[in-house]
């Protein structure tokens, strides 16, 4: 196992968190307070070389799950490599405060990122890691950094793959808080 989840609280206008834990109920139950579901799923080791199929069948219970209690339709896997050739552009396209009409639900196979949600006066900084899912719930403005070396597999679902477009918010919150620095080497 890599490195730990972490949830920092902050208020919108602070840089001191206001809470900073890495204790998974913790962190479950702080975010589900605020209607965002946050899970620790079993790791399971998966082939560096491992296609999208490989990789959903590793999961495949969990997925499935998911997929009846809340109507996603379809599912994929994503893959970031730190030598990806796209790796700062497709870091930057996530970097500012936007939303999305549907949930973002995200599983991390391996690797990590941190999602940073900014719900009301305050700003929660959830890094995900190996074994977590994450729902930001449809509308809840938020933002994403895989870090500069981004090095992350997750599986993502959607009601409709089609629709997952980001509204950018215009509020430059985002740029205010800090970004992704992997703790792993």
């Amino acid at each position: 196992m890599g490195t730990m989840s972490r949830l920092r609280i902050f208020s919108e206008t602070g840089t001191t968190p206001l809470l900073d834990t890495m204790d998974p109920v913790t962190i479950t139950e702080e975010l589900a307070m605020r209607g965002v579901r946050f899970e620790r799923w079993p790791s399971r080791r998966i082939p560096a070389d491992a296609g999208q199929e490989e990789v959903l069948a590793a999961f495949a219970a969990e997925v499935d799950r998911l997929k009846a209690e809340k109507g996603y339709r379809s599912v994929d896997v994503i893959r970031m490599q730190p030598d990806h050739p796209d790796r700062h552009m497709l870091r930057g396209k996530f970097l500012s405060e936007h939303r999305h009409a549907e949930d973002e639900v995200r599983f991390f196979v391996e690797g990590e990122g941190l999602f940073t949600l900014h719900l009301n006066d305050r700003v929660y900084a959830v890094l995900c890691t190996e074994g977590d899912l994450i729902s930001v719930p449809a509308g809840t403005p938020h933002w994403f950094d895989m870090g500069p070396a981004p090095f992350f597999t997750a599986i993502r679902l959607f009601t409709n793959p089609d629709g997952w477009i980001a509204q950018f918010t215009g509020d430059a919150i985002a740029d205010r808080f800090p970004r992704h620095e992997p703790i792993a080497a």
